[in-house]
């Protein structure tokens, strides 16, 4: 299973993080993943695979949204065996940006989404097989500035329009193959490293934290955001629905506040 880390370990790591973070790198680091590793997976082997494809712009135009895409290849190695994904960013404070738990109805895994980086880094895929085994992909970004900087926003404002839900299917719907879906949540997904125009202070982190997908009450998977997913959560993914249906997402957000959406699958 995942290592979990407590708190003291867990904000040293983002101490140690800053501590880089900045113009001293001109690319992507590998020496860090060390670290990461041993704070995430402790002695847990790591093996690389070619059936986990990542792809992303080398130098993204914005920190803050970064294109960022996952698929598993089914025909190859032990890419069925996959049921959980984590997404690590080596050089952000906080390197752990999202965790997918998958299930047969996604049938060929294939997601895209958007993430933030502080500074060029390796951005890393860990697959997790339900025996436990780990396998790893890999891909380095040019970006900056995309976790912490200065916010101005009008705060009522953020807040009501935090956790407003956006879902699609794209039709014409063939039952029984994949169906790729859309959906974006309203959310400034706040990192705890940004300040206020007006006061300069650390504003708190304020993020969705979970979205569960189900399809006619059936799990389709669930995603455990963290801050290093980028402001208002998109995903584009395919599923399998096998027949008519309801597709429904319920989420939270780190408040405790929760939100959901339905939308009505026909042919």
């Amino acid at each position: 299973m995942f290592r979990a880390i407590t708190k003291p370990v867990y904000f040293a790591l983002a101490g140690f993080m800053l501590s880089f973070s900045g113009s001293i790198w001109a690319e992507a680091d590998p020496k860090i993943w060390p670290v990461i590793k041993e704070a995430f997976f402790a002695d847990r082997a790591i093996e690389e695979a070619d059936f986990i494809q990542l792809a992303a712009p080398k130098r993204a135009e914005s920190g803050a949204q970064v294109p960022f895409s996952i698929a598993l290849d089914q025909d190859k190695g032990h890419a069925k065996a996959i049921k959980k994904i984590y997404i690590i960013v080596d050089a952000n404070p906080i390197q752990l940006a999202a965790t997918y738990n998958l299930t047969e109805e996604l049938g060929k895994f294939n997601l895209s989404t958007r993430i933030r980086l502080e500074t060029d880094s390796f951005v890393r895929a860990i697959g997790e097989t339900t025996d436990g085994k780990l396998y790893m992909a890999a891909i380095p970004i040019r970006a900056a500035g995309g976790c912490g900087g200065i916010i101005d926003a009008d705060e009522k404002e953020v807040r009501a329009s935090a956790g407003k839900i956006k879902m699609n299917v794209e039709a014409p719907v063939s039952f029984g193959a994949a169906t790729p879906a859309t959906f974006i949540i309203k959310h400034p997904m706040r990192t705890g490293l940004q300040r206020d125009l007006v006061s300069q202070g650390f504003l708190p982190p304020f993020f969705i934290n979970k979205a569960t997908f189900t399809y006619n009450n059936k799990p389709v998977f669930d995603v455990d955001f963290n801050v290093g997913t980028s402001e208002d959560p998109y995903l584009k993914f395919d599923f399998v629905p096998k027949e008519p249906g309801t597709l429904e997402v319920k989420a939270t957000d780190n408040e405790g506040k929760s939100f959901s959406h339905q939308i009505d699958v026909k042919s």
